[in-house]
């Protein structure tokens, strides 16, 4: 739902001199570090300290946080008003890859900038790293579908990463790939047009 430049957290690392970075992190995969983040097995400090192992030169915790939400863009409003329009006819589900380091950062954001809680245009958030689960596993669709009762026939999910849009595929549900350079309100849903 967020915009999201990957490209920029890989800038900023490197910048930082882990020139490896596009190895350990990608929108495609990623290392232990990340995955264990991702999914709470880990603390924030532990993840901050397994960067600072792998840094060639010492670097603070601010240096780490500001590097890793350096991918964090903006949420256009249109893309929070188009959420209210379809809450009000479907039940709407929020899932996320996400971290703690990355959900305090785009919830403070969102807030500050539009003065909403980001969780409240969603009748249920789950967040990877609260659940324990994350795309591209099947569990994680299954146990959201489970919990909420629906049916892959009749569900619609929307991602940018291709090895979440085949791996839901693969249990029925129906999907839409936002592939680079699509956007929800640009391409999926579209304002209607007065005649």
């Amino acid at each position: 739902m967020l915009n999201i430049d990957y490209k920029l957290t890989e800038q900023a690392f490197i910048d930082l001199g882990i020139t490896n970075f596009p190895e350990l992190y990608s929108q495609l995969k990623q290392t232990k570090l990340f995955d264990e983040l991702e999914t709470g097995k880990i603390e924030e400090s532990a993840f901050i300290a397994g960067i600072q192992q792998i840094a060639p030169t010492p670097l603070s915790e601010e240096q780490i946080r500001n590097a890793w939400n350096a991918m964090l863009l903006d949420m256009p409003a249109r893309r929070l008003q188009i959420l209210q329009q379809l809450r009000l006819y479907y039940d709407l589900a929020l899932l996320s890859n996400t971290n703690s380091i990355h959900e305090a950062q785009f919830m403070a954001d969102i807030q500050q900038t539009h003065g909403v809680i980001f969780n409240a245009f969603f009748d249920r958030v789950y967040f990877s790293h609260r659940i324990g689960l994350r795309k591209p596993s099947k569990e994680v669709f299954e146990f959201v579908m489970q919990e909420n009762g629906f049916q892959p026939k009749d569900t619609l999910f929307i991602d940018d990463s291709p090895q979440h849009i085949e791996s839901a595929q693969q249990l029925g549900i129906q999907t839409i790939w936002l592939q680079p350079g699509m956007t929800i309100e640009k391409d999926v849903f579209l304002p209607k047009v007065k005649e």
